[in-house]
């Protein structure tokens, strides 16, 4: 009888240590976790970034911002050209010529000229006249424009000149015609055109030839 009470003992102890030692673990080990495991705060600050969003591509609303034109480099400028610039002086091969008598008393004649060529020309300052075989020429009367505002001829029109030969004051003297060149600024050798002036008096102090003009009633007048 004790002998089975013996045995049972050492069963029921063998038991008992087994329980023991199967809770203890268990138990150590849940402390163990308890201990060792991260809270949530330093799981949520060990766990690695997200990486940064790559840069937005440019909206296509967005345009770059329009340069001025004051900072535009500024390209080669176009040559300046002028519309007369090859438009010569008129000279007596380009024109035809007349000469009419305007007022007898003061030997006045209106002188005329037609541009004849097929391009324009400039009649410029006064006409170049002489009077028969006397010397000299006709004095110039009025100031003429320069060579840039001189009057342009297309083909077919005309300039106009007053030649005044003066009143009869004994000291002239009487021709039949004169002879007209033009005035070229320049060196240009010209043929003479002649027109008829019966009883054309001179007179050597008052004589005189206006610049051209465009019409005959300035050309009388000046």
């Amino acid at each position: 009888m004790s002998t089975v009470r013996t045995a049972a003992a050492v069963v029921l102890a063998a038991v008992s240590a087994f329980a023991l030692s199967a809770c203890g673990p268990s138990e150590d080990g849940a402390a163990d976790t308890g201990s060792t495991a991260p809270s949530a705060g330093a799981t949520a600050s060990g766990t690695p970034s997200k990486p940064a969003a790559p840069p937005k591509a440019p909206s296509s609303s967005s345009k770059p911002p329009a340069s001025s034109a004051s900072s535009a480099a500024p390209g080669p400028s176009a040559p300046a050209t002028d519309a007369d610039y090859d438009v010569f002086p008129c000279s007596t091969y380009d024109v035809t010529f007349t000469a009419n008598l305007a007022e007898p008393t003061t030997s006045s004649y209106l002188l005329k000229i037609t541009n004849k060529s097929g391009k324009a020309c400039r009649a410029l300052g006064h006409p170049v006249v002489t009077f028969g075989a006397l010397d000299g020429q006709a004095t110039q009367r009025g100031e003429a424009p320069g060579i840039e505002d001189a009057l342009r001829l297309e083909p077919g029109e005309s300039a106009y000149a007053g030649l005044l030969g003066g009143a009869h004051d004994g000291t002239g003297k009487t021709v039949d015609s004169i002879a007209l060149t033009m005035d070229t600024e320049s060196d240009l050798e010209q043929k003479p055109l002649t027109a008829s002036t019966p009883g054309l008096y001179v007179s050597p102090a008052v004589n005189s030839v206006t610049p051209w003009v465009d019409n005959a009633e300035d050309a009388l007048s000046l």
